[in-house]
This record gives C-alpha cells, structure tokens and sequence, in this order.
C-alpha cells in the first residue's frame, strides 16, 4: 500500500476557502478509481508554521500512485484549482505495510 499526503498554503486562508479547497479534494472520491481511500482535514491551529489543508490518500502500490497522478480527473479539474490557490505546497508518498 501506498499513501501520498500533500500538504497546502492556500494564497486565502479563510476558513470558507480552507473548506471550498476541502471539497474539491474530496471531489476525487469515486471519480478517480485508483484511490482506495482518501481523506482531507483543514487546519484550525493557523500558526505560522501551519499548512491549510491536508490531504491523503491511499492507493494499491507504486503503479497505481502513477495511475493518480495521471488521471484525467485529477489532471483537469483538481490540480488547475489547486495550483491556483496555493502558494506552496509539500508532499511524501512512503509504502505502509
């Protein structure tokens, strides 16, 4: 098993934009088949060091993390919202047993 967690700094960090980030994230869930599980949590601390929001997501092994990263969902709709409302982001994809 694979999980891929992506944290992001949204450019608006309001709690309505955390949210509407949130569920374009979740959007994913049913339309992109090679996830197995996925989750995203908003930050409510807002320290400086905080990102906004959090995904993860839990695929079947290596192939299907490429599979993701080129689906047609999550290349045409999730990745131009996020890449536009984000100033940075950080990601780890590690193999959990």
């Amino acid at each position: 098993m694979i999980k891929h967690v992506v944290c992001f700094k949204l450019k608006d960090n309001s709690n309505f934009a955390k949210e509407e980030a949130k569920n374009v994230l979740l959007g994913m869930k049913g339309k992109v088949p090679s996830i197995t599980n996925i989750e995203v949590g908003t930050d409510f601390l807002g320290s400086a060091r905080s990102f906004d929001v959090i995904l993860v997501i839990t695929l079947k092994d290596k192939e299907m993390l490429e599979v993701y990263q080129n689906d047609k969902y999550h290349c045409e709709v999730v990745k131009p919202y996020m890449h536009s409302h984000i100033t940075n982001s950080v990601a780890i994809d590690y193999e959990i047993d």
